[in-house]
């Protein structure tokens, strides 16, 4: 009996806790962190800078990797995917917008630069965070997980 209370309590110590961190890519300085398991699912929406249109871009958390699994835009042009790639599907959602699955893209970290025309917003648990009012606009940020 104790063998297995040993055993289960060390599974617990050992296990090691996530979190989906966000900060200054020069000065390192962390803006915000959020605890997180495999499966965990954010998004980071835009105005593309050269096409002028919203773009959604959702990641996925898998074996502590950023995975991006969709994309939703609302127009072709400069800047946005204009060609599936093996594997890939194009559908549209019920607003008319283009939706790319499919893909199997693992980042080792996410590196943005803040819109200074436009925000860029990341959701997280169903709440919307402004980067520019975390950040600061023209902020070099990273998204990692550590």
């Amino acid at each position: 009996m104790l063998i297995l209370v040993l055993g289960g309590s060390l599974f617990i110590i050992g296990r090691r806790e996530r979190k989906l961190i966000i900060y200054d890519a020069d000065t390192k300085e962390i803006f915000a962190s959020w605890r997180i398991d495999d499966g965990f699912r954010f998004s980071v929406e835009f105005i593309h800078s050269v096409n002028k249109s919203p773009v959604k871009d959702e990641f996925e958390i898998r074996n502590g990797e950023i995975y991006a699994y969709k994309t939703t835009y609302s127009s072709f042009g400069a800047g946005v995917q204009t060609e599936l790639r093996e594997g890939e599907s194009l559908s549209y959602d019920k607003g008319g917008n283009m939706v790319i699955t499919g893909f199997n893209m693992m980042y080792d970290e996410l590196n943005i630069i803040v819109g200074t025309v436009s925000d860029h917003i990341l959701s997280i648990n169903g709440e919307k965070f402004s980067l520019t009012k975390l950040c600061g606009k023209n902020r070099a940020i990273v998204i990692d997980v550590r």
